[in-house]
C-alpha cells in the first residue's frame, strides 16, 4: 500500500498561502519570493536592490536558512526590518512559517516584502507562500546547462535573473544557449543580467519590479 502525504502537506500550504494571499492586498503589501542556489547572490542582490528602492518603499526582508542569522544581520544592519526563519534542515520554506515572520513585522507601514527563500533549484518551487511573485537567480559559475537540468524554477519564475555577469570572460558560459533554453521553458519571464556586487544592470531589474509594487 503506498500512502502519498505530498497532497495534503501542499493542501494545508496552499490553504494558509491564500490567507496570506489576502492579508498582503489587504495591506497592499507586494511580496517576492526569490529562488537560487547557495552562492548565487541572492544576498547581494537584495542588498542592490535595497539601495535602489528604498527611498520610494518601505521595505522588510524574510531571510530563509536552515541555520544561521549571518544574512538577517546584514540587511538589519542596512537599517532594513529583517526576519531570520531557520527550518533547522527543510529545503524550503513554507506558508506557516512565513506568517509567524509576517506577525511581527507591521504590514500597515510596508510596500514591500521580499522573502529569501533556502538556497535550493527544486523543493521550493511546490511552496506557494503568498506571494505575488516568484524570481530566481542563477549567477555566471553555475552554468548554462541548469535551464535543462532543474526546468522547473524557470517554468514558475516570473522573471530571472541572471547574476556575475561580471564574470563572463571567465567562465565557459554559453549565454545563447541559456537564453533560449529560458525562452523554451518560460517565454513570458524576462532575464535580467546583472552583477549585483558592482551594480551593473541593476537599474533594469529594480524598474521591473518596482512598478509591480507601484500597482499593488
Amino acid at each position: 500500500m503506498k500512502i502519498d502525504l505530498k497532497q495534503p502537506i501542499l493542501d494545508k500550504n496552499d490553504s494558509l498561502a491564500a490567507e496570506l494571499r489576502q492579508r498582503f492586498a489587504d495591506n497592499h503589501v507586494f511580496v517576492l519570493d526569490l529562488l537560487a542556489s547557495p552562492g548565487s547572490g541572492k544576498t547581494s542582490t537584495i542588498l542592490a536592490t535595497i539601495d535602489a528602492l528604498r527611498d520610494e518603499f518601505n521595505i522588510a526582508v524574510i531571510e530563509g536558512d536552515i541555520a544561521s542569522n549571518v544574512d538577517a544581520e546584514k540587511i538589519k544592519a542596512q537599517g532594513i526590518a529583517a526576519v531570520q526563519i531557520n527550518t533547522g534542515g527543510a529545503c524550503h520554506l513554507e506558508s506557516a512559517m512565513i506568517k509567524r515572520a509576517v506577525d511581527v513585522l507591521d504590514l500597515e507601514r510596508l510596500d514591500l516584502i521580499i522573502i529569501e527563500n533556502v538556497g535550493n533549484l527544486v523543493c521550493p518551487t511546490d511552496f506557494d507562500l503568498g506571494e505575488n511573485a516568484k524570481v530566481m537567480i542563477l549567477s555566471v559559475p553555475e552554468g548554462d546547462d541548469k535551464p535543462l537540468k532543474y526546468p522547473g524554477v524557470f517554468q514558475v519564475s516570473d522573471a530571472i535573473i541572471l547574476n556575475k555577469v561580471d564574470t563572463l570572460p571567465v567562465f565557459n558560459f554559453d549565454r545563447a544557449a541559456f537564453d533560449d533554453a529560458v525562452t523554451r521553458l518560460n517565454p513570458q519571464a524576462p532575464v535580467f543580467p546583472l552583477a549585483a556586487t558592482s551594480g551593473e544592470g541593476v537599474d533594469a531589474w529594480t524598474e521591473w519590479l518596482a512598478e509591480r509594487v507601484r500597482a499593488v
